[in-house]
């Protein structure tokens, strides 16, 4: 797997990563939904570095002018509900992108820390032979993503796979490596230290769906 780690060099996204870990910023919903979809713009960016292009010619009002398009056919596809800020991120500036959403959470059976993935509702476009952008704010164990990704190769096999996240730690990262194709690339936002006893992430930001969307039941 190829990762890409975009907050070891000081740009703008470290100012809105800090902005959405910050408690005071938290009750400003608005705020943490505009920076999540932000930080799915920058990341937009960065992953169109790795796309393929092909030559093309523009005919503007006094000539021609030579440049590129992306020739990959894109699939942006979410992981429900935290995913939807940084998804229109995505689609802000991949426009002409198919779209998918697909719901996965965390079940516990017991009432304790035991926990199974429980992928459910799902709205997709065909992903056979395309470029797949699989979105979900934060990878902690990376079960969800896992999850969902064996969920979607049911229904066709993706060309081309990128995962974008925007806080990871190590436990995570090693579980897709170990689960995932070794071609996948993971964007990552930032690289926390670690998961708690409770497997949620350390500093992290909390609960990235209730923060954006409010507390569920």
């Amino acid at each position: 797997m190829k990762i890409h780690h975009l907050s070891e060099k000081n740009s703008i996204l470290n100012h809105f990563l800090g902005e959405i870990r910050d408690v005071n910023i938290h009750k400003d919903s608005m705020r943490f939904r505009r920076n999540i979809e932000r930080i799915g713009e920058i990341m937009a960016y960065e992953l169109s570095k790795e796309l393929d292009y092909k030559a093309i010619e523009i005919q503007t009002p006094i000539g021609i002018k030579k440049t590129t398009q992306i020739t990959n056919p894109i699939v942006l596809c979410s992981i429900l509900r935290a995913g939807l800020s940084m998804h229109l991120g995505f689609l802000n500036y991949f426009d002409q992108a198919e779209n998918g959403f697909i719901s996965a959470y965390r079940h516990h059976p017991n009432n304790d820390d035991f926990f199974e993935i429980k992928v459910e509702y799902q709205a997709i476009a065909d992903i056979t032979d395309k470029c797949l952008l699989l979105i979900d704010p934060m990878l902690a164990t990376g079960q969800s993503i896992v999850a969902v990704y064996n969920k979607l190769i049911e229904r066709g096999m993706p060309k081309t796979i990128h995962i974008a996240v925007t806080i990871a730690v190590p436990e995570g990262i090693a579980y897709l490596e170990k689960h995932l194709p070794d071609s996948c690339h993971l964007w990552i936002g930032a690289l926390d230290e670690k998961l708690n006893e409770h497997n949620y992430i350390v500093p992290g930001l909390g609960d990235a769906g209730d923060l954006a969307y409010g507390i569920k039941l």
